[in-house]
């Protein structure tokens, strides 16, 4: 890729591997259920992992040619919330490797772990020390609490269940805090630019991811794990009630962010399965891996061509 390409590599790129990692977690759910075969789990899990070193690879390059555009990013009041998705990614592989090697998820998670601890005090200590206009809030700030609510999810088996409640605590409270910060911006100002729309499925993530974490730590359901769950299909009824605001929409990389909350919330749906045994759970799972599925191959399909009309890396606004 020619070095004026490499100059606009977007850190958002990070968010595809986000999604597929996601897609495979669920679709390892699915195999333990006996609803799928094993081998679209392990085809996803390996892609997630191929897409995750040649994004890497190009970002290091990037890091090499241009630094002081990786510096920018990093002080960027948008971008540096997509650094998350770095850490988030290596918490994500790990998690769809476990499974099978123990032994290589166990040093993913503990890159993902530290890496995004520091991550998201520089995140939100930079959020402290900016001014910020409510017209730049936008869903995407949210992945930094997604991060911390990841961590417990295999997170619960290496480290004190004690530090495992303190990542689910600071991703809870923050999730509260920017979910008010949100309905405030998309109620009572303009409209969300349009490249911003998919990241409205980022609402997703937070509760279903939540319910998830909070059932292994507790190893139990109890009402609290339901109020998460439920707010998770809530924001899945809003989203498709406003399907109108996501029609025709120009192809932008941030289309990846509809594919990680529908993988979130059909895992969180199997979960809810195995410890109810309510069929009513097992149709909601299906209905969002389906979703999750037509999703990927309609985002994969666009990423591919925006890469063959050499679409992907343009400067941003």
């Amino acid at each position: 890729m020619e070095n004026s390409k490499i100059k606009h590599f977007p850190i958002a790129s990070f968010s595809s591997v986000m999604g597929i990692a996601g897609v495979s977690i669920a679709l390892n759910k699915f195999y333990h259920m006996q609803w799928f075969p094993e081998w679209p789990y392990l085809v996803t899990m390996a892609i997630s992992f191929i897409a995750f070193v040649l994004i890497s690879l190009m970002y290091s390059r990037k890091a090499y040619l241009f630094y002081q555009d990786i510096n920018d990013d990093f002080r960027h009041r948008i971008r540096i919330n997509f650094f998350s998705t770095i850490t988030i990614s290596f918490l994500l592989l790990s998690i769809s490797i476990y499974g099978i090697w123990p032994f290589v998820a166990l040093p993913l998670w503990w890159i993902g772990f530290i890496g995004h601890t520091y991550i998201m005090l520089h995140t939100i200590k930079f959020w402290i020390q900016h001014n910020f206009e409510i017209k730049t809030f936008n869903p995407a700030w949210f992945i930094p609490v997604v991060g911390n609510i990841l961590v417990p999810v295999i997170g619960v088996d290496f480290i004190p269940r004690e530090l495992a409640w303190v990542y689910f605590s600071i991703g809870f409270i923050f999730w509260i805090v920017l979910l008010t910060i949100f309905m405030n911006r998309v109620i009572f100002h303009d409209q969300m630019p349009k490249k911003f729309m998919p990241t409205f499925f980022i609402l997703l993530a937070p509760p279903a991811i939540g319910f998830i974490a909070y059932v292994r730590i507790i190893q139990s359901l109890d009402s609290f794990a339901f109020f998460m769950l439920f707010i998770a299909y809530f924001f899945a009824a809003l989203l498709l009630m406003l399907y109108k605001s996501f029609k025709g929409l120009e192809f932008f990389v941030s289309w990846w962010a509809f594919l990680f909350p529908l993988a979130s919330t059909t895992i969180a749906s199997v979960v809810a399965f195995q410890l109810t045994g309510a069929a009513i759970y097992k149709y909601i799972a299906w209905f969002f891996m389906l979703s999750a599925l037509v999703t990927f191959a309609i985002v994969s399909y666009k990423t591919l061509v925006a890469i063959k009309n050499e679409e992907l890396c343009v400067e941003e606004e």
